[in-house]
């Protein structure tokens, strides 16, 4: 007789997450803000009869900026395919009497206005409207859009009381796709001074820590052979993925906190009786500072080597197939103006060190901030309990707090422009604090320089 073999039940539904860790941030997180305060501005700005006309402005635009919101939310497109998000907000600005180029520096999607003296200082206004894959706006670019563009239209209804010019840059495949450097390299920040846009979130915070990222494609390359007969006469590729993926994990424990490191498998062979003569992962590489990025990049390769080395594979590494994100870089008196006109919306701005700093992604908006000061301000949409990249963000979106915050958004953003343009002060003190932390990098040469 057959011995009866008593085999536990398939499970079909994962673990749920604790969601412990969560609450206790969160309930820190509340603790903190009930005492923080960011700090605000302390030079005069723009006057208050040109921040009221443009205040007017963004009521007026109100109804228009929340349909466009919602629509961009009904039609997500995701990066480089971003054709009807940017049709239809470029419609919006021309139907305003206002030029948009149109397939702008060198990206079909992309999106170019401007209004004012070409001759006086610029400050930028950016726009995002690429979304996720499968799951729509659930990064909320919808609100980014959304916000750039009412700032955009609020000031060209005063442009001609401003001394400078606005440029308004619709800026596509943020997801992953590098579209701000790629922009970048077709001359889209020549000539500008300074740059501003905001991103939803959980918090509002007028300098988050975002994080540096690279992407590393490690294909490993065997020798064929089967898998039962002569596995002797083989170098399994796939065992050298195995043995990367291990190294990685192991090299977690002398990472620093902020760090990380995240991949997949992308090829790993086709039938178990062949020894995979080729293999693949796909790496995202994170780091609070460029530096940090570029030795981690360095232990990376040493990983992916060892693991060929000790399958006798070859290994081909391919970086950043995608442009590379560097770290956002704060600016603290652009910061302090966000602060003073976001919270003239009844909006409380928190300071660095209250958000956990665990709760950080990567944006190619980081490659701007080393090129001259700017401005990513993070806007409560929801409670934080929700995380970004999530259909139920995505929802979040298009909730009636996030069309308040587009609008409150939307007037921020002009009014700190305004202020910028206005106030030779918060020039100088926003360039001082640009070039004491470093001033302005060569981007597209970084990492092939540390």
């Amino acid at each position: 007789m057959n011995p009866t073999h008593h085999l536990p039940s398939d499970t079909t539904a994962p673990t749920p997450p604790d969601g412990f860790l969560l609450a206790h941030l969160a309930e820190e997180t509340a603790r903190l803000a009930r005492t923080a305060r960011a700090p605000e501005a302390t030079t005069a700005g723009a006057d208050e009869d040109l921040l009221g006309a443009v205040r007017d402005a963004v009521d007026d635009l109100g109804p228009t900026l929340l349909a466009a919101s919602h629509d961009l939310s009904a039609h997500p497109e995701v990066s480089f395919e971003e054709h009807r998000s940017a049709a239809a907000l470029a419609d919006l600005v021309e139907a305003r009497g206002i030029e948009v180029v149109r397939e702008a520096h060198g990206l079909p999607t992309a999106l170019r206005a401007e209004i004012g003296d070409p001759g006086g200082p610029t400050i930028a206004v950016l726009s995002e409207y690429d979304a996720l894959p499968g799951i729509g706006h659930g990064c909320g670019h919808n609100v980014i859009a959304t916000a750039g563009l009412g700032a955009f239209l609020a000031l060209a209804a005063v442009r001609d009381r401003l001394p400078g010019r606005v440029v308004w840059l619709g800026t596509p495949a943020e997801e992953g796709g590098g579209g701000k450097e790629i922009m970048a390299g077709h001359g889209a920040f020549d000539g500008v001074d300074a740059a501003l846009m905001v991103h939803p979130f959980t918090y509002d915070i007028a300098e988050p820590l975002f994080l540096g990222r690279r992407q590393l494609r490690a294909t490993f390359t065997g020798v064929t052979s089967h898998a039962s007969a002569q596995p002797f006469m083989g170098r399994n590729a796939l065992d050298a993925v195995n043995l990367m993926y291990t190294g990685v994990g192991l090299h977690r424990q002398q990472m620093p906190p902020t760090d990380r490191v995240h991949g997949v498998v992308t090829a790993g062979g086709e039938r178990p009786n062949v020894i995979p003569e080729h293999a693949e992962m796909l790496f995202y590489l994170r780091s609070e500072h460029p530096e940090g990025l570029a030795v981690l990049s360095d232990r990376l390769g040493d990983i992916a080597r060892g693991a060929a080395l000790m399958t006798g594979c070859g290994v081909e590494l391919s970086w950043d197939e995608a442009p590379a994100y560097l770290p956002v870089r704060g600016n603290g008196p652009l910061a302090a103006a966000w602060t003073t006109r976001y919270g003239q919306r009844g909006r409380t701005v928190l300071p660095p060190g209250v958000v956990p700093r665990m709760f950080a992604g990567s944006t190619d908006f980081g490659n701007v901030s080393y090129r001259m000061p700017g401005v990513h301000a993070m806007v409560r949409i929801t409670d934080a309990d929700l995380s970004l990249h999530t259909r139920v963000f995505a929802e979040a979106a298009v909730s009636e707090e996030a069309d308040r915050v587009v609008l409150d958004s939307a007037w921020a953003l002009a009014a700190v422009s305004a202020d910028w343009l206005c106030d030779p002060d918060l020039r100088r003190a926003a360039a001082a604090d640009f070039e004491a932390a470093g001033g302005a990098v060569d981007v597209p040469s970084y990492f092939g320089e540390v």
